[in-house]
């Protein structure tokens, strides 16, 4: 809860407690929506209820939007028919939606049925088109004018129809279809001469969203542009509605916590983790940690092959995690780095060269200079006596962990940032896998590379 809410709940508290409701109503009224739901969050479905029974209408609706789906549903229930209806009126459409589709099937068609026809018609247009589009994160609430008009009619037909606009920062130019040809800043309008018509303003320069594009689209035209508000049409290129930064807000946060879940090998949560059912949890943690200790075995049958060199050299295993791990980093950072890139168009598969080259060669400077960091160590450890298990071929023992390190850090840091572009050929999502399956296979080859390397420097010698 955050402080705001803090400090209003023990006050809430007191006045539904001794029924003084009026005052609820203007402690309440004025209070961001969002802290007024985190307040309310912490009360008693029956007290939600009572305090939204004597908030404004308008109020009331937008803090009700703050609220997670379950204690929606459970505050529904508790309003009644009438009540409800009142509060899903004065939500905005988009978000009456996203209740609608969070709820079960059963109490979607309840509350449908007790929503004005009006209402009703607007919110079935928004739940017609597939989850996860554009058309499901619109709204009708928008102002348009046409290219005849003057700019003064045009600020007339503002002033009578946008109290019910979801904003006027941005007005749209629509022909006699209702097809759009330009949006227009209200900044511009109230600037220019009042018997100035609207063409003569427009520049035909505007970012628009199909109603049937991924979600994910809006998220990147609105960051590209900077924009707060855009523009949907349908096939036909008629407006039909507008998608507002709030709405992208929250597209962008869900993203980014999936590709954040499965970039730690978990399946994304589909609540918040503190309201995510502990089985729920498990079983999303447990379906990779089974895949990967699975792979993981690979790595135990390849340790199997170098038994006979860790027998006749048990100081190579003193710098086994040393090199695993330095391998699983590098490429876990790769990975990172190129999925977040592709995410965000900053590169493409057609780019996939020219990122093997950038990585082939960081991947050498960064293993070359976690060679020396290990080199000097074991150096350093024997001259200052610590290093007495390298025992007299020490300087070999170092060298062989130099040249290993090189080798791993280039083999992760090339396996990391290919993966993603395989994945993405194959229409698989790279975030979902690409972190641990590259930990994985660094983990094997990374034991390859390892007892390689010290095959040819220590033969001879410990081996």
């Amino acid at each position: 809860m955050n402080p705001t809410a803090q400090l209003l709940l023990p006050e809430v508290e007191d006045l539904i407690a001794h029924g003084r409701y009026a005052e609820l109503r203007e402690a309440l009224h004025g209070v961001d929506p969002a802290d007024v739901a985190d307040t309310l969050a912490e009360l008693s479905v029956k007290d939600v209820a009572l305090a939204f029974r004597v908030l404004p209408r308008d109020d009331a609706a937008a803090a009700f939007a703050y609220l997670d789906p379950a204690r929606q549903e459970k505050l529904l229930a508790a309003l009644g028919d009438r009540q409800a209806a009142d509060v899903l009126e004065a939500m905005s459409p988009d978000d009456r939606a996203h209740l609608l589709d969070e709820l079960p099937e059963v109490v979607v068609r309840h509350v449908v049925s007790v929503l004005s026809p009006e209402t009703r018609r607007v919110t079935q247009a928004i739940l017609g088109y597939p989850a996860g589009t554009v058309g499901r994160l619109m709204t009708p609430g928008y102002v348009t004018v046409k290219p005849g008009w003057t700019v003064a009619e045009a600020m007339d037909h503002i002033r009578r129809h946008g109290k019910d606009a979801e904003t006027i920062n941005v007005v749209y130019v629509v022909d006699e279809e209702g097809k759009l040809v330009d949006d227009l800043r209200l900044r511009a309008l109230l600037l220019a001469d009042p018997v100035e018509r609207i063409e003569n303003l427009m520049n035909r320069s505007y970012v628009k969203l199909r109603a049937t594009e991924d979600e994910s689209e809006a998220v990147r035209l609105m960051t590209r542009y900077d924009r707060a508000v855009l523009p949907v049409v349908d096939s036909r290129g008629v407006l039909i509605g507008i998608v507002t930064s709030d709405d992208v807000a929250d597209v962008a946060q869900r993203q980014a916590t999936e590709e954040i879940h499965r970039l730690g090998g978990v399946e994304a949560l589909d609540a918040p983790y503190m309201k995510t059912p502990l089985t729920s949890l498990v079983i999303k943690r447990g379906k990779w940690l089974a895949a990967l200790f699975l792979g993981e075995m690979l790595t135990a049958s390849a340790m199997t092959h170098y038994n006979s060199e860790l027998e006749h050299a048990v100081v190579l295993g003193l710098f086994l995690p040393l090199i695993i791990s330095s391998g699983g980093n590098s490429g876990g950072q790769a990975t990172t780095l190129i999925i977040r890139a592709l995410a965000l168009q900053e590169v493409e598969i057609r780019d996939w060269t020219r990122v093997f080259w950038r990585e082939l060669a960081g991947g050498l400077a960064l293993g070359l200079f976690l060679a020396l960091i290990g080199l000097v160590r074991i150096l350093a450890w024997r001259w200052i006596g610590w290093g007495e298990a390298y025992g007299e071929h020490y300087v070999l023992v170092g060298l062989t962990v130099a040249l290993a390190l090189v080798g791993v850090v280039l083999w992760g840091s090339l396996m990391g940032s290919m993966l993603p572009f395989a994945l993405r050929a194959l229409k698989l999502d790279p975030a979902a896998i690409s972190a641990p399956l590259v930990a994985t296979l660094v983990d094997v080859t990374g034991l390859v590379i390892y007892f390689s390397v010290a095959s040819i420097v220590l033969r001879g010698t410990l081996l």
